[in-house]
């Protein structure tokens, strides 16, 4: 897993990280113990769900705390020669569709955004290449043959 993201990305976690620890986590230990005070917890379906929620919010803390220790904040060159972490990569397939994506690490990757992770096969084929570079991206619905148009350190307009 890479342990590369981008300024805005690690930003997110850390949101998430603080949101989980200053608000919902503290909501939850709160109804769990109303919930316990009402008395018999083996039938208390809202103390129940507090306690499986408390124990999905510690684990998604645990997750993020670990990530967030290794991850390291990753600038794209200014004026990038070739497709690197970080950059915004355009490329035309064979029908002359044109499709923008930044390469991004694992933990920010959001397609619907146009953020694609360097370790997906996409993102491996984009690595590395310069604009008119034609590759074969190997896709599980089949090989797809793309030229690259632009690279850009910052979203085309």
């Amino acid at each position: 897993m890479t342990d590369m993201i981008s300024a805005e990305g690690r930003r997110r976690l850390q949101e998430r990280y603080d949101f989980l620890w200053e608000t919902e986590r503290p909501r939850m230990v709160k109804n769990m113990a109303e919930a316990a005070a009402e008395g018999d917890r083996s039938e208390n379906a809202e103390y129940i769900y507090s306690k499986k929620r408390l124990r999905e919010i510690d684990r998604e803390l645990k997750h993020l705390g670990d990530r967030l220790k290794v991850l390291k904040v990753v600038y794209p060159p200014l004026n990038p020669a070739s497709a690197s972490f970080g950059c915004w990569v355009t490329y035309e397939d064979e029908n002359g569709e044109e499709r923008c994506y930044q390469l991004t690490g694992p933990d920010e990757f959001d397609v619907s955004l146009g953020k694609i992770s360097v370790d997906s096969p996409v993102g491996k084929a984009l690595l590395g290449r310069k604009v008119d570079d034609e590759i074969t991206i190997k896709r599980p619905a089949g090989d797809l043959t793309v030229t690259v148009v632009a690279i850009s350190s910052s979203r085309p307009k």
